[in-house]
């Protein structure tokens, strides 16, 4: 099978792309603009530098494709909030271009697309499931929902099998700290082993229910494998809850040393609670095994020691 990975470069993307590449034929198209050569090296895949924009570029990278991951996005609630054009063009408009271009490949490839938890925004109910009404409170979040119904607007209107996910604070290796928009995993892990203050936006009791990347990836291959559709956004997480006072307790924990903290003002678009129903998931991948928030925190601490930007 010929699996194309868009936002082949990135965090998500990379993981998707090494672990297809054991077993099949790895395509990826990325910009490089979040994404870096560095986590494809030494992976088997062939890869596209370009836009999802590009439609030259986008349709070279459909060539003949069975399957597609589509991960290729413009990232960050912040970053969305200084240049929210740039996150729907990227988000909302290149989802639909990627759409379009696997509706033009002639073999009805299955499309799997990445949308956020950040879609439920101010909708207090916990914990959060696919049939609450979305309240995005970001232009990412905004950006994130328009990308899920286009997904399944194509399923309806043209015949498409798709897969919206709905991903929860995905962490692990390669997800890059040390810039303005670094998620909060990395941003912890980076300072503590610096020895320099974590940063918490707020008191730190905002909860999120994190998500290792490996397990991302085995049910994302799972659904490519088996071909699996469905005709609702699907909640990509297992229903735990933790603070950032939490996590950084249990990071002092496994490094063995305590860490400052500097609390600062909370940022704008941040939502103060985030927890997954899974019944969803469950039902479509019922052999899934999460890792735990420790074991995952153990790999990107491994991963960030050498790490060398």
């Amino acid at each position: 099978m010929r699996l194309l990975v868009t936002g082949a470069a990135g965090f998500i993307g990379s993981h998707v792309v090494e672990r297809w590449a054991r077993e099949g034929e790895a395509v990826g198209i990325d910009d490089l603009s979040t994404g870096s050569l560095d986590n494809l090296d030494g992976i088997d895949v062939e890869l596209v530098q370009g836009s999802i924009l590009d439609h030259d570029a986008l349709r070279a990278a459909m060539d003949g494709v069975d399957a597609v991951v589509h991960l290729a996005a413009r990232p960050s609630v912040p970053r969305s909030i200084v240049d929210p054009v740039a996150s729907h063009e990227a988000n909302a408009t290149g989802t639909m271009r990627v759409l379009e271009a696997a509706r033009a490949n002639g073999r009805n490839p299955l499309v799997i697309v990445a949308s956020s938890s950040s879609v439920y925004g101010a909708n207090p109910e916990l914990p959060k499931h696919e049939g609450m009404m979305p309240m995005p409170v970001s232009p990412y979040a905004a950006s994130k929902l328009a990308t899920e119904q286009y997904t399944l607007a194509w399923q309806h209107s043209y015949g498409l099998p798709t897969l919206p996910f709905r991903f929860f604070n995905v962490f692990g290796p390669r997800q890059a700290p040390g810039h303005a928009y670094a998620a909060v995993v990395p941003a912890f892990v980076a300072a503590a082993l610096a020895g320099e203050p974590l940063t918490v936006h707020g008191d730190g009791l905002q909860s999120r229910d994190f998500t290792y990347v490996g397990t991302v990836t085995e049910v994302i291959l799972d659904a490519v494998r088996r071909r699996v559709t469905h005709d609702q956004p699907v909640n990509l997480a297992f229903g735990t809850r933790t603070t950032l006072l939490e996590v950084i307790a249990l990071l002092e924990e496994l490094l063995g040393h305590r860490v400052a903290v500097d609390h600062v003002e909370p940022r704008a678009g941040d939502v103060r609670h985030s927890q997954a129903d899974n019944h969803s998931l469950r039902s479509l991948f019922p052999d899934v095994r999460a890792v735990p928030l420790d074991e995952g925190l153990e790999a990107t601490i491994r991963w960030l020691r050498s790490w060398s930007g």
